[in-house]
């Protein structure tokens, strides 16, 4: 038995009794004066329940198997029942072993996910376009809140840079669900700018982080240097009179981000300020990782064709992601948000790899 299966029951000991402590201070309406802290404590709590659940299924399954066994040694009628019940611990055991896995810290956070037109023009920053759509279907239909912070519109319409946070409304971990879509999304299909019609390839890259509190990452305010500029593009005629785009650079870490979606240079302040904490948060992880020699997952950062995660070929309405040999036909029902079929098997193909490594 692995030093990991000897300490599931303190793992589990431990997270019950978590649970219990949170929900003895959740009901003391002193903790909800601190709001953040309260949410935070709320999302916990949340994500705690299922694990909860299946303990205390689990336990009563097992009783209930015990007393069914004694009554079959006695009337051979209970053999049946007997039988349904430890395919219901087997089950309960299996989730539980499921849920007792080590959690990403970052599960139950909102997120801020940016799309970049890469490889293929004008083409490009359409599909851009499309993928934010595609986002902002799926969030609708999961009940989350968006908003975009900042969008760089192309000519010919679409996106050339776009940023949008997407924030839940309950304590439903966003992170969880869309930490797997970042990398290089590949899409092949006849633009609408081709006379000959041919098929074109052409390639957007998605970048998700989760959204940083000012508790997760400190910044100072002397470490910024933040250039302000007028706004540009299509759509930003309103705010082309003032200068009212700002640009935040991160001076030890060389990170740069704008925005310039607001009419008002206080709020496109905050906005690029979301991204630099999302940013140097995520940067903040990749390097405890990369230490802990256990690297996450890493997202494709660069916009080439080559260096696909997923790709979109509308010819055959088909969706295939590479790293799990995902494939279905239902591309334009995926394109409105219905984005579950791939989410799951990607979180599922995570689980199954958690579990084979005996984590």
């Amino acid at each position: 038995m692995s030093s990991t299966e000897t300490s599931a029951p303190d793992r589990l000991a431990g997270l019950l009794a978590e649970h219990a402590r949170l929900e003895r201070e959740l009901a003391d309406p002193a903790v909800h004066a601190d709001q953040p802290r309260a949410r935070r404590m709320g999302r916990r709590y949340a994500q705690l329940a299922p694990l909860v659940e299946t303990a205390r299924g689990l336990d009563q399954a097992r009783d209930d198997l015990g007393a069914a066994r004694e009554l079959a040694a006695e009337d051979a009628s209970f053999a049946a029942e007997a039988t349904a019940l430890e395919q219901q611990v087997a089950e309960l055991t299996d989730r539980l072993r499921e849920q007792l896995l080590p959690k990403d810290p970052d599960d139950d956070k909102d997120v801020i996910l940016e799309i970049k037109a890469g490889e293929g023009g004008a083409e490009s920053a359409l599909f851009a376009g499309d993928l934010l759509r595609m986002y902002l279907r799926y969030a609708e239909r999961r009940g989350w809140a968006t908003e975009v912070l900042d969008a760089v519109d192309a000519e010919l319409g679409g996106y050339k840079d776009v940023a949008v946070a997407i924030k839940s409304r309950t304590d439903e971990g966003i992170w969880a669900r869309l930490k797997f879509e970042g990398g290089v999304h590949r899409v092949q299909r006849v633009p609408a700018t081709e006379s000959q019609g041919r098929i074109h390839t052409s390639a957007a890259g998605v970048l998700v982080l989760p959204e940083a509190e000012e508790v997760d990452v400190s910044v100072d305010p002397n470490d910024l240097r933040i250039d302000v500029f007028r706004s540009s593009g299509p759509g930003g005629q309103s705010v082309n009179t003032t200068d009212s785009a700002v640009r935040i650079t991160h001076l030890p870490s060389g990170i740069v981000v704008s925005s310039q979606n607001e009419k008002s240079q206080l709020q496109n302040r905050e906005s690029a300020l979301r991204v630099l904490r999302a940013r140097l948060l995520a940067a903040a992880r990749e390097e405890a990782a990369a230490t802990a020699s256990d690297q996450r997952r890493s997202q494709v950062r660069t916009v080439d064709r080559s260096e696909r995660v997923r790709t979109y070929n509308f010819p055959e309405n088909r969706i295939s992601d590479h790293r799990v040999g995902y494939k279905s036909h239902n591309l334009d029902q995926v394109l409105d948000g219905d984005l579950d079929g791939v989410i799951d098997a990607l979180v599922g193909a995570h689980t199954a790899e958690l579990l084979a490594a005996g984590s």
